[in-house]
């Protein structure tokens, strides 16, 4: 137990990854050093790397910034370890310590500046009458190390940015708990029997969120097993390992499993590729983040979030809306896919703000334009859920402002600006 715990703390450890480097620093140093010695320094040429002053400058140059690149990595990382804690979670620290791409690069910069110390050591820049001699594959070592550290410097910075993002740290506990429930629980039990063969389920090789739907390859596939695939989650939606992916109705025993679900992108969440909602998710969340402990915490930010929503709604009133179901060129049915529609749409645009700011004049009024102005342009049967919207609306703000005055005067010439805005 005693082994165990050391080689798990070990393996948890910061250090490990760049004392590992370091000792390779230290090889790469000795074997570059011990092949120029072999050469009588003759490997690379003078012309390649430069006399004794301009190597010893270089190296010197290369060791002050790698220490400083070293110094750099750690303070963010120890940044990011006090946002996690304040943002997310204190018990997410552990796991960004143990961040490899992290690890990599201080070790990377570690290694370069060992490299670039022990190479100044063999630098002779001679006396008088003498000639100085110059490591030149040390020096040319030095040199591929600066240039890759410093892709590893922007690397570093691009990774930094994506495992900062919520999705990416809860991916990385939840991939990591998965992996801890394989090895507690290796026996994966029988799979469930199948209730109904001319309508056979394929399950996702993955967890994901559905991203990108390649339409055309699924469509191709479908033609040429002769079968008709329903898509079971929906654009933007969350599908965990083993669930329905697919359906497949009726008999296909020529159908590809495996290039039937590459038609389809999973990944940590959602995108603008495809699905228009989550653009208006996030214009949603940027509100309801202004109005996270107040509704006049930050009002402002929220009548812009509204203003965009309104807009993309108002391209979408009177657009038709796509059935969901895709033919292949011979006109057969191939693919059917779950599509939102209007009314989904705008109780994802208003609800959650509407919850959320009705007690700010700002917010309910800067709804109230939007909602009348989408009325006045939305096709018939889609104005049914804009009156309940303002309905809710009305209720909700006359529920939480204590005088009625206060509650009239919010509503005071809504309708008389949405057609401002109508004509403008």
């Amino acid at each position: 137990m005693k082994i165990s715990r050391f080689l798990t703390s070990v393996r948890q450890s910061l250090w490990l990854v760049p004392v590992i480097c370091v000792a390779f620093g230290i090889f790469l140093s000795l074997v570059t050093i011990a092949l120029d010695r072999h050469f009588d320094y003759k490997l690379i040429p003078e012309s390649v790397v430069g006399g004794p002053d301009a190597a010893m400058e270089i190296l010197a140059v290369v060791a002050a910034s790698m220490i400083s690149l070293a110094a750099l990595v750690l303070t963010i990382t120890m940044v990011v370890v006090q946002l996690a804690m304040g943002q997310f979670s204190p018990r997410i620290v552990q796991r960004i310590l143990r961040d490899k791409p992290s690890q990599f690069a201080i070790g990377l910069f570690v290694a370069t500046f060992v490299h670039s110390l022990l190479a100044l050591r063999e630098v002779d820049p001679g006396s008088e009458g003498q000639e100085g001699t110059v490591p030149g594959l040390a020096v040319l070592t030095a040199f591929v190390l600066v240039v890759v550290s410093i892709a590893v410097l922007v690397i570093y910075v691009q990774h930094l940015g994506q495992t900062l993002r919520v999705s990416a740290l809860i991916e990385l506990v939840g991939d990591d708990t998965r992996k801890l429930l394989d090895r507690v629980f290796p026996d994966k039990g029988d799979d469930a029997a199948p209730t109904d063969v001319a309508n056979r389920s394929i399950v996702s090789p993955k967890s994901g969120v559905v991203t990108t739907i390649g339409y055309e390859h699924i469509i191709e596939e479908a033609k040429r097993a002769g079968c008709i695939v329903e898509l079971v989650p929906r654009l933007g939606e969350f599908v965990p390992a083993s669930a329905p992916l697919f359906i497949v109705r009726g008999d296909a025993p020529t159908l590809d499993d495996k290039r039937l679900t590459e038609g389809v992108v999973l990944k940590f969440e959602p995108t603008l590729d495809q699905d228009v909602s989550y653009g208006l998710r996030m214009l949603v969340d940027i509100a309801e983040r202004s109005l996270s402990d107040s509704p006049f915490q930050d009002p402002s930010t929220a009548v812009q979030a509204i203003d965009r929503l309104h807009d993309i709604l108002r391209q979408l009133a009177r657009r038709p809306f796509p059935d969901g179901q895709h033919r292949d060129e011979d006109g057969e049915l191939r693919l059917v896919v779950r599509v939102l529609d209007w009314d989904g749409f705008v109780h994802l645009a208003f609800d959650e703000i509407r919850m959320a700011g009705a007690g700010s004049p700002q917010v309910a009024r800067q709804l109230r334009i939007a909602l009348f102005d989408l009325r006045r342009i939305a096709l018939t049967e889609r104005i049914a859920v804009i009156d309940e919207q303002i309905d809710l609306l009305t209720t909700a703000t006359m529920a939480v402002m204590d005088d009625e005055r206060d509650a009239r005067r919010t509503f005071i010439d809504d309708e008389r600006a949405a057609d401002r805005r109508d004509h403008s």
